[in-house]
């Protein structure tokens, strides 16, 4: 059993890094990192864009980062990206988002409210939404979820005084309302299954499982008739998974097989673990599927992850991670 899993960074493809890199800033309190470009070498061969030359423009808010990935030239004999499907929903299992977490929603969401007031961003809920009391695990919560410029999609939380880890609920006035990244959410369907791989191979704990409906959740959604089984998934410390597990008439459908990460609806979790090698041999057996050759030293390149080690893993659903040898 893995001992010390940590997610170091979540991120997703983007046809333009700069340009998302700005709407971060500017619409959600990000602050730019570092840029590098990827030369083709063991790290493209990991996330199966031989060849390619990649941008990596790396965001920080709190403690986590957001890493958006250009694919500034693509490997001979590889298909160009291709966008997010335009009628893509919150069931479907390609889904993926991160939560960010506000010390004031309707402070944080109204330069979101406003553009998708404007045409110029898709929302998804029809407006900020409050979970209501009967549902004792989450009453309280306050959210809004919405997409970025190229489709990816977002949610803004906030949590009330008795939910929620402290540091989100700091003792000292913040800078601005956006604090840090609680999680990613992924769509799964079958929760037992994704429980296996998260907390059976990964390590990863159980955090909270319940099950949301009713009006609350389909304006929160944009789906209708909506009951979602949401089960979290935690890491000693810092960001963690949610998996979203949608109930007919609802069900999803299913990833692409040919999905990959030169396409925009390419999602990646960056975990750190302590036994990689048990990992990749024992992970077909928890329902993943190593990538890409298996495990990849990454020599020259080792530098851009902070290790020598990397492996590319699909969950049982198709959602990427890559792990790093601790």
């Amino acid at each position: 059993m893995t001992t010390n899993p940590h997610i170091t960074g979540i991120g997703f493809t983007t046809a333009d890094a700069d340009a998302a890199a700005h709407f971060f800033e500017t619409t959600l309190g990000f602050q730019r990192g570092d840029t590098l470009v990827v030369e083709p070498g063991p790290y493209t061969q990991l996330v199966s864009l031989p060849g390619s030359q990649l941008k990596l423009v790396r965001l920080h808010l709190g403690a986590e980062t957001l890493e958006l990935t250009e694919v500034l030239h693509l490997g001979d004999g590889l298909r160009p990206g291709r966008p997010i499907p335009a009628d893509s929903r919150s069931c479907d299992l390609w889904f993926q988002h991160i939560c960010i977490v506000v010390s004031d929603l309707e402070a944080a969401s109204a330069r979101a409210r406003q553009a998708i007031a404007e045409d110029s961003l898709v929302g998804v809920s029809s407006a900020p939404q409050t979970l209501p009391d009967w549902n004792t695990a989450a009453a309280g919560i306050q959210a809004f979820k919405f997409r970025d410029p190229e489709g990816h999609n977002l949610e803004l939380l906030q949590f009330p005084p008795d939910k929620g880890e402290a540091r989100w609920h700091p003792s000292q006035p913040t800078s601005g309302p956006f604090l840090g990244i609680d999680h990613s959410a992924l769509s799964v369907a079958d929760t037992p299954r994704s429980c296996r791989f998260y907390d059976g191979l990964l390590g990863l704990k159980l955090g909270g499982d319940g099950v949301n409906s009713g009006p609350t959740q389909d304006g929160l959604d944009g789906l209708q008739d909506t009951r979602v089984r949401i089960t979290g998934h935690r890491c000693p410390m810092g960001a963690g998974v949610e998996c979203l597990n949608y109930q007919p008439p609802n069900s999803g459908r299913p990833k692409p097989v040919d999905q990959g990460a030169q396409d925009l609806a390419h999602w990646q979790i960056r975990l750190r673990v302590a036994d990689l090698d048990r990992i990749a041999t024992t992970a077909e057996a928890f329902g993943g599927q190593p990538l890409h050759g298996g495990v990849i030293e990454l020599g020259r390149q080792a530098a851009l992850v902070g290790s020598e080690r990397a492996l590319q893993l699909a969950d049982p659903d198709g959602h990427q991670l890559q792990l790093l040898q601790a």
